[in-house]
Parts: C-alpha cells; structure tokens; sequence
C-alpha cells in the first residue's frame, strides 16, 4: 500500500472514530476503548491525560505526548484537589479530553470530578494503562493500553 493510500486509510479511520464519540450518542460516563483513545489522540482530535502519579508515569511508563495532571497523588493516592484547576489549565473545558489511569477506576472518578465542573467532552479510557489484575495478581495479561500494543515510553 502507498504512503499516501495509507494516509487515506488512516484519515478516514480517525474521521471514523471522531464521529463515534461526537455524532453515535456516546456520552462520557460510557468511556472510550483504549484503540479509540489512540486513534482520537493520534489525530488531535482529542487530548490524553494520564491522571496517574508522577511516579507510576516515570516507573511503569506513560504516552509520549500526554499531559500529566495528577487525580491523588504520593504513595497513599491523596485526592489531589487542584485537580479540576489544573486540568483546565492544561486543556481548557472544551476539548475533547481522554482521562487515562492504571485500570480506569481513578480516571473515571476524575471523568466525573470535571463533569460537574463543567467540562463537556471528557472520557474515561477503558482498562487504563496497565489494565486489571488477573488471578496471579498481575496487570498487563488482558487488557490495558501497553495490552493492546498502543504507543508508550519507558523513562
């Protein structure tokens, strides 16, 4: 397949996803698989936010090019609460914004934190970075966005 033909594909694939998440009725509180994730992320149609801490971006990884602000942050995960603040800083409350966290569950709960602060486009990504546990108490097996072979960095 050419470059360009290629360029065709991979345009009409991230037209595809924009029009899955503004035109099909999908609303933030639903969250976005991490392929879509990519695909909106990779085209600008959306910014990715990893909520995780500092630490867990620098140890276990992050996305190149994702902004980096904070749900809880240090060991004991304390709410961070300039998180609404910092957000909107970062990405303004207008864009289509993708919470990304270790499993989902912190970055649905920061989906719902901005919300009700007004944000109008912000989605949860499904399985988070790292994905759940599985029966031998690791994450990666099943699901997540390394999972799925997506792009991301090691520090």
């Amino acid at each position: 397949m050419s470059a360009s033909l290629q360029a065709a594909v991979a345009a009409d694939t991230y037209e595809a996803a924009a029009v899955s998440v503004s035109d099909s009725g999908l609303l933030p509180k639903d969250g976005v698989t991490p392929q879509l994730a990519w695909q909106l992320f990779s085209s600008g149609t959306a910014v990715l936010v990893d909520v995780r801490t500092a630490e867990e971006r620098a140890f276990v990884g992050y996305v190149p090019d994702s902004i980096h602000v904070a749900w809880a942050t240090g060991t004991s995960l304390t709410r961070n609460p300039r998180f609404v603040r910092e957000l909107e800083a970062k990405t303004g409350k207008d864009k289509t914004i993708l919470l990304l966290c270790r499993s989902g569950k912190r970055s649905a709960l920061a989906a719902e934190a901005a919300l009700k602060a007004g944000f109008t486009q912000v989605f949860n990504v499904l399985e988070g970075f790292e994905g759940e546990l599985d029966e031998q108490q690791h994450r990666g097996g099943s699901d997540g966005w390394r999972y799925h072979q997506l792009p991301w960095v090691q520090a």
